[in-house]
């Protein structure tokens, strides 16, 4: 059976009116909000189980922060730093990526590696970070996620020998209205 874990009192009739305006705040950061009003619902003699169910979390939840505010007041409504599910493939602009010194030279990180963040290269610095994940996997990701994925095009120069550039449109087969001034109707009729 879990324990049922009560909010301390209030130290003063200062910590209360901190306490019940943060639970009501509009700007405050939301988790002290929402842990504010934890400890105002146990004051009103909830239960743990009683104060989930109105707020829609985990009773668990409800004890935890109940005990962090019966051992530091006020300063145990926020959260922990650092706490929270830490990213596993970082944003990074790819390993090929130029970017600029201090002195304004242009340097890449990794030279060998991709310029862009294809599915290639995100499945090989995923694996380099010893996450083990095919190309296959981030495709479904992405499509799950409803990410479109584009395959990379190089706008510059194509040094493919046998690269034909674009030629000059073909006439229609129908000709196009000519492009002269286009008649219209005076319009400074009593001048």
């Amino acid at each position: 059976m879990p324990k049922h874990v009560k909010a301390r009192a209030a130290q003063g009739l200062q910590e209360e009116r901190k306490v019940r305006k943060l639970a009501g705040s509009h700007h405050a950061p939301a988790d002290w909000k929402f842990y504010a009003q934890m400890v105002l619902l146990s004051w009103a003699g909830k239960m743990p189980n009683e104060i989930a169910a109105e707020l829609d979390c985990h009773p668990q939840t409800v004890r935890i922060h109940l005990k962090r505010f019966n051992a530091e007041g006020i300063a145990g409504l926020g959260m922990r730093p650092g706490s929270g599910l830490k990213p596993r493939v970082t944003e990074q602009e790819p390993p090929g990526h130029l970017s600029a010194r201090a002195d304004g030279t242009m340097v890449a990180r990794d030279e060998e590696g991709s310029a862009q963040w294809t599915l290639n290269a995100l499945a090989q610095a995923a694996q380099e970070a010893g996450i083990q994940i095919k190309r296959s996997q981030i495709r479904r990701i992405y499509l799950r996620e409803g990410v479109r994925w584009r395959h990379p095009h190089s706008w510059g120069d194509n040094h493919d020998p046998d690269f034909v550039p674009k030629e000059p449109r073909s006439s229609a087969t129908t000709p196009s209205r000519p492009r002269g001034r286009r008649p219209s109707e005076p319009t400074n009729w009593g001048q």
